[in-house]
């Protein structure tokens, strides 16, 4: 992996692509999910962990169901795109530790500790959230991740089955209307926020 990517494929990852509001009407088919997911999961978490769990919202009633949850500048967006997706998070993730991690006994560093896995879970799923942005684009597709939603009220509505699991963020998915982008937002220099040490 010695090689880097053609500029064509690092500005559609990063430098050209943009979060979007608004869609075309070009669908999404369930097969793109799955691409998605196919690509998301070789994402590096900490100890395998795969703490995301997602809910891919296509159909009207649930997009709806989300809706109701977000706040009132993000409910038309969330109605109005081909499909809006729940980026979970499962606080019991270390269950499926022994499958996914099988080599040590990771399970054990988190049994009876909550707030480690909580901790954990929250990181490692945002990290899974941004897989999902990059795969997204690196497919063809566009996003709009947002964080402006009840959480309590979306974990309700859609994990109330699993108690363990918890909404981290949101996000819009489809092909974005470049008529309707804003002005590209200014990104600071290595300069301003990094420092080697």
């Amino acid at each position: 992996m010695s090689d880097p990517l053609p500029d064509s494929a690092l500005d559609r990852i990063f430098r050209t692509a943009r979060s979007f509001n608004h869609y075309t009407d070009r669908p999404v088919g369930e097969d793109q999910l799955h691409a998605i997911w196919e690509l998301m999961k070789w994402g590096p978490t900490s100890a395998n962990q795969l703490p995301a769990r997602l809910v891919w919202c296509v159909s009207d009633e649930a997009k709806a169901k989300l809706a109701a949850a977000c706040s009132d500048t993000n409910q038309a967006k969330v109605r109005a795109a081909p499909v809006s997706v729940i980026i979970g998070m499962d606080v019991d993730f270390h269950e499926t530790l022994p499958e996914l991690f099988p080599h040590v006994d990771a399970k054990a560093w988190f049994d009876g500790n909550t707030e480690l896995r909580t901790a954990s879970a929250a990181r490692n799923s945002t990290l899974q959230g941004a897989y999902f942005i990059i795969a997204a684009r690196a497919l063809g597709l566009d996003t709009g991740p947002m964080s402006g939603f009840d959480q309590g009220a979306v974990d309700k509505a859609f994990f109330a089955d699993q108690p363990s699991v918890r909404s981290n963020f949101i996000s819009t998915l489809g092909y974005g209307d470049p008529a309707t982008l804003h002005e590209r937002l200014p990104r600071p220099g290595f300069g301003r926020f990094n420092t080697i040490a």
